[in-house]
């Protein structure tokens, strides 16, 4: 029973180039519940100040979107050749400023990819890896150099004086 489960998530059917509903419906399917856990990790493990809600469902529906792609294309290379035309027409006007953003959303095209080729036991423990590793850098704080960053906002109505106490608040060096 298990070979055969295995043998299915290994994409035995994906081999033989047919793209039945079913299986197409179960790609994308795969594909939006992992494109979630990847979502969801990155909203665990984010830590900078630019966060953003847009992109977090940016990454569900990317992976969707290309298991999609992977399912149309179906080992077509004349499909590939036309929609690598008709999706270089598309521009995105966002710039992506951390490089670990950039890092999640070409895990979400692989997985993806992965989904929508059929390839659902690469998907699941891709996405399973990349998770366990994601969350290892954020618990073990890997890479930070000086972990004492800080942002401070407050609202001050009124004028500040010179002799105000805020200042002087300000400009003092605090001992850590």
């Amino acid at each position: 029973m298990m070979d055969r489960i295995w043998q299915f998530l290994d994409g035995v059917g994906a081999s033989s180039g047919v793209f039945t509903p079913q299986s197409v419906l179960l790609s994308l399917s795969l594909a939006f519940v992992l494109g979630q856990v990847l979502a969801w990790v990155y909203y665990y493990t984010h830590s900078g100040l630019s966060y953003s809600k847009s992109f977090v469902q940016s990454l569900i529906l990317i992976t969707v979107v290309v298991a999609m792609v992977m399912s149309t294309i179906g080992g077509s290379f004349v499909a590939a050749v036309g929609l690598m035309g008709a999706l270089s027409i598309i521009r995105f006007r966002n710039i992506i400023k951390d490089t670990r953003d950039i890092a999640f959303m070409f895990c979400s095209l692989v997985i993806g990819m992965a989904a929508g080729s059929q390839r659902f036991a690469i998907a699941i423990v891709g996405t399973i890896v990349l998770s366990l590793i994601i969350i290892y850098l954020y618990i073990a704080d890997f890479g930070t150099y000086k972990p004492h960053n800080g942002f401070l906002r407050f609202t001050f109505t009124g004028h500040v004086k010179p002799e105000n106490p805020i200042l002087a608040i300000l400009k003092s060096d605090l001992p850590p």
